[in-house]
């Protein structure tokens, strides 16, 4: 584990403003590497096959961000699954464990990183192999494995504690906000077939009641326009961030006291977003990787019965490439329908989404907590470290306690997560659904940070 690249903790205190600079310029290499091109590829007819995913996993295609923080993710959903079935056997309370766990987990994402790129490489998507040659080919796989690299190592020195919250969060908010903000005041023009329309909501809005003399029929399309960002689009995505902030206020306080001094009282919080976001992280990774993985085998195959029950793609637009989408099989079914007109003609795929993010952000939740420190069992265990009882019951009675409210909001708070999504996605929240509750929660997240930190420096200058 000595070769793996690390970020030692640090050894002082690190303030809050030099915590807040370090995660400024760990956010700004992000943004640079998203503006790099990767050196040696050559422009191909192939669709992208994570563009349904590339906001929600911060990647740009055809940059050092193409593969974004899919390794991180897929490694940490692989290497915490296998520790919650009990395949490896991982002792969080000790420390070479832990240190050996996080290696392997390390070594994981690399190796992910480096099959990825390989495989984008063999499937074309940058020109045909045979005319990228070997030494183009093996050029873009090193570009792209040590763009994995600075993720990992951005990511490490933010979690490390030189930063605030987690590279992967601050990667996903950035990019989902910044494609909110982009659909809603995009300068950029589209010919229709109705005319030059603006892609921004807001900009379209605006330009079609300057430019038009039936100002009702202007506002109509403004709002309800097809194929482009509209102003519902926009009002639906701001209805999903207050619902979910609104959420976040839902929690259970159960009354603690110290066992050692007598009169002095606490709470242990149980918010019903347990686990937040990451049982859609995990959602997100496992679909990102089947689509992609499925597309790349109909390429291959697409006869085979297999692969068909898989997924069956078809490229939308003038056939240069750009989008394709899933049409039948396996991932069109765990793909959102797109507007009310497709869930009116597939009530099926509608269910069976519904039915699918229920279930796996609530399995992920369960499974989260066993693995991640925060069971009941794990929770007993830290407030009997810290000398503490729950209120009316005894030491043994505390599991007992905790069993009864954190599985369920583990579960009932991963698919509230899940419900929140579909919703989102069935109302046409820009961003999708996936996304705004990423970003939504991942921003609460920071906001309870700074207020934390801010709370913590005015106490210690008194």
């Amino acid at each position: 584990m000595c070769i793996l690249p690390e970020v030692r903790a640090p050894e002082r205190n690190v303030q809050f403003k030099e915590r807040m600079m370090w995660t400024i310029i760990v956010l700004l290499i992000f943004l640079v590497c998203c503006q790099i091109p990767l050196y040696g590829i050559r422009n191909s007819g192939s669709a992208d096959p994570f563009y349904w995913m590339r906001v929600i996993l911060a990647s740009n295609r055809g940059t050092l961000m193409e593969l974004g923080i899919s390794p991180i993710v897929t490694s940490g959903m692989v290497m915490q699954l296998l520790a919650g079935s009990k395949i490896i056997q991982v002792d969080q309370s000790d420390k070479k464990d832990r240190a050996l766990f996080q290696g392997a987990q390390k070594l994981c994402g690399l190796l992910i990183t480096l099959g990825e790129a390989l495989a984008y490489v063999m499937s074309g998507m940058y020109g045909d192999i045979k005319e990228l040659g070997p030494t183009a080919s093996m050029l873009i796989i090193l570009q792209l494995f040590f763009a994995g690299v600075i993720v990992l190592v951005l990511d490490e020195l933010l979690t490390k504690g030189y930063g605030l919250g987690s590279g992967i969060s601050l990667f996903i908010a950035t990019n989902i906000c910044e494609n909110i903000i982009w659909k809603a005041f995009s300068p950029t023009t589209i010919n229709t077939g109705r005319g030059t329309e603006f892609e921004g909501a807001i900009i379209a809005m605006f330009h079609m009641l300057v430019t038009r003399s039936d100002k009702v029929r202007a506002l109509n399309e403004a709002f309800y326009r097809q194929n482009l960002p509209n102003i519902f689009n926009l009002l639906a995505t701001v209805l999903v961030f207050i619902i979910v902030i609104y959420f976040q206020g839902f929690r259970v306080d159960l009354p603690v006291k110290y066992e050692r001094y007598r009169g002095h009282t606490g709470s242990y919080p149980i918010k019903l977003f347990y686990t937040s976001n990451i049982p859609i992280i995990l959602q997100t990774a496992l679909v990102s990787n089947l689509y992609f993985f499925s597309q790349l085998l109909y390429k291959r195959y697409p006869q085979n019965m297999l692969v068909k029950l898989l997924g069956k793609w078809q490229e939308q637009g003038d056939g240069r490439g750009g989008q394709s989408v899933p049409v039948s099989g396996l991932a069109y079914y765990v793909s959102p329908p797109t507007s009310l007109a497709e869930i009116l003609y597939d009530p099926f795929h509608a269910a069976f989404y519904l039915a699918f993010i229920l279930i796996t952000c609530a399995l992920f939740s369960i499974t989260w907590i066993e693995v991640s420190g925060s069971s009941p069992k794990d929770v007993a265990k830290q407030l009997r470290d810290q000398q503490m009882v729950i209120k009316g019951f005894r030491e043994k009675s505390v599991i007992r306690v905790l069993n009864r409210y954190i599985p369920i909001a583990a579960a009932f708070g991963g698919m509230c997560i899940g419900a929140l999504t579909v919703v989102a996605d069935f109302m046409g929240a820009i961003g999708s659904g996936t996304g705004i509750l990423l970003a939504v929660t991942i921003i609460f997240q920071y906001f309870e940070m700074f207020q934390k930190e801010r709370g913590a420096e005015s106490l210690s200058l008194f």
